[in-house]
């Protein structure tokens, strides 16, 4: 790493006061290491299997440098500025793409956002170098409650964890399962103590029974049931209430004149038509057209030319329809972004506004809102947990973004929701691996609610998640497609994690808390 020892070298030379605090150009390469390990085991790599040791190289640096808090708190940041820029740089395909900006204003401005973010894990390596002062070596089994922590104080101050640890195994892990009892921070709890369970046999023991227990380790989530083996409670066995038709229109993000958009709205029409014929025309079971969120930008209270069109559509075919629609918000005179339900007849049944909005795109948080414009739209955040009826069965829908919150899905369900359906539209961040980063998401919310997720896309990955999160029926990103789908009404049952929530990580948190709060008592002589 000769760039990462000139950097070093450069820094103590011009700036001698801040030596103190700057890592060794060793520990600094240790943490880029960590750092592009991690990145293999995320899409569109999905080596995930690295992650389970990826991070070692990043714990051995800061075991190295313990004796600095200050200098652990950069070797984490380098971890997490590296780790967020190599799996985050599609955020700069819109801006460059759209937007015009210059290539090199968008990257710019990603690595400030990469920077901000890179302050969690920086915060985790400096509790960690603390405590291992404090403690001694058996201090660094308390590296994966620093972690949980760190990534929980992330999602609470930013809205956002994308790219936990945790997302790493939603496309091979076998640790998947254990989200319906802790959320996708269990996962990654369990990831993190396998690489501590590596550090603390490489650096300090080296002994037979401590790679004893790393093998016993390893063997009991390898062998504890993966996606394949489904989940504690199963939906199958259910008869079929509903069946669903998916549309993946691939419809362009710029250039949308009004007639190719009306060329467009009947090509929908037209895949949805095709997929009802492979539907037998006896008993057929009530079926919902699904026209997933893309800049068509529907408008259904205030169109009448498209509430027509919807009841043509829904009439001829003895169909519902959902659809992604801009809804007014008549106290606040803005729109909701919302999930509209439409019967055979064309009038509404039912109607969810989006509760979790995306920041800046969506809406710009209230002491901004008069200095920074929001790039899609300002609307107005939804309240409700409303549930759309699927033929007998009930339905939580996840706009897009929403997918990312595990505690929507929860909520759903608590309410009595059988399934998920999430609408989305990936297509302003190209062919890039925020799709399948994207199902990783929606992966864990079908394993932590055990509900099927039905995701319906504009431009990929449309698919069938089952309860276990096994991933079926996938189409090809930016092709047109439709898939029709089967459902049914759940048991009823409740996960450990739709009962209790995030509990594991409000856990973790108390347990860093103390540990930190322990190291303020006088030493023992």
């Amino acid at each position: 790493m000769p760039a990462l020892q000139s950097v070093c070298y450069t820094v103590g030379m011009k700036f001698p006061r801040l030596m103190p605090y700057v890592p060794t150009w060793k520990n600094a390469a240790l943490a880029v290491l960590s750092a592009v390990l991690l990145i293999l085991a995320f899409p569109d790599f999905e080596f995930w299997f690295l992650a389970w040791f990826g991070l070692v190289p990043l714990l051995w640096s800061i075991e190295r440098q313990k004796e600095s808090a200050a200098r652990s708190f950069l070797l984490g940041w380098l971890w997490g500025f590296v780790f967020f820029t190599g799996t985050c740089w599609w955020l700069t395909f819109a801006p460059i793409t759209y937007a015009g900006f210059p290539p090199i204003v968008a990257y710019l401005l990603l690595f400030c956002v990469t920077g901000i973010v890179g302050i969690f894990p920086g915060i985790f390596a400096a509790i960690l170098s603390f405590l291992i002062r404090r403690f001694g070596n058996i201090a660094i089994f308390a590296a994966p409650f620093i972690w949980v922590f760190a990534e929980f104080l992330r999602y609470w101050l930013t809205g956002n964890n994308w790219n936990a640890i945790g997302y790493s195994q939603a496309l091979g892990g076998h640790a998947v399962r254990f989200a319906s009892v802790g959320g996708v921070i269990l996962v990654g709890f369990f990831v993190f103590l396998g690489n501590t369970i590596s550090t603390y046999w490489l650096t300090y023991m080296r002994r037979y029974y401590v790679f004893v227990i790393a093998v016993f380790y390893f063997a009991f989530v390898a062998l504890s049931g993966g996606k394949d083996s489904g989940s504690i409670l199963r939906l199958s066995g259910y008869p079929t209430t509903g069946r669903i038709i998916a549309i993946q229109p691939n419809v362009p993000m710029s250039g949308l004149t009004y007639e190719k958009w009306k060329q467009l709205r009947q090509r929908h029409v037209e895949l949805a038509e095709s997929a009802l014929k492979q539907l037998p025309t006896e008993n057929r079971s009530p079926t919902t057209v699904i026209f997933p969120e893309s800049p068509m930008n529907f408008m259904y209270e205030e169109d009448e030319e498209f509430r027509d069109f919807l009841r043509r559509l829904a009439a001829k075919n003895n169909v519902n329809v959902l659809f992604n629609s801009a809804e007014p918000d008549i106290s606040d005179n803005k729109y909701f972004n919302s999930a509209v339900l439409v019967g055979t007849d064309g009038k509404e049944i039912a109607q969810y506004d989006k509760i979790y909005l995306l920041p800046f795109g969506e809406s710009v948080p209230g002491p901004l809102q008069s200095i920074v414009p929001a790039f899609v739209g300002s609307f107005s955040y939804g309240k409700e947990y409303d549930l759309l009826p699927i033929g007998d069965a009930k339905a939580g829908v996840m706009i897009c973004f929403e997918s990312h919150f595990g505690e929507l899905g929860r909520e759903y369900v608590r309410e009595g929701a059988d399934m998920l359906i999430e609408m989305t539209n990936d297509g302003y961040l190209g062919p890039t691996p925020v799709l399948r980063q994207h199902l990783a998401n929606a992966i864990f919310r079908a394993v932590e609610t055990n509900r099927p997720v039905l995701r319906v896309t504009n431009v990929g990955i449309t698919a069938y998640i089952n309860e276990g999160g096994q991933v079926t029926d996938a189409t090809q990103g930016y092709t047109e497609d439709s898939r029709v789908w089967s459902v049914a009404k759940s048991d009823g049952g409740q996960t450990f994690y739709v009962k209790y929530g995030d509990w594991f990580a409000w856990l973790c948190s108390i347990v860093t808390l103390v540990l930190l709060a322990l190291t303020f008592r006088p030493r023992s002589h």
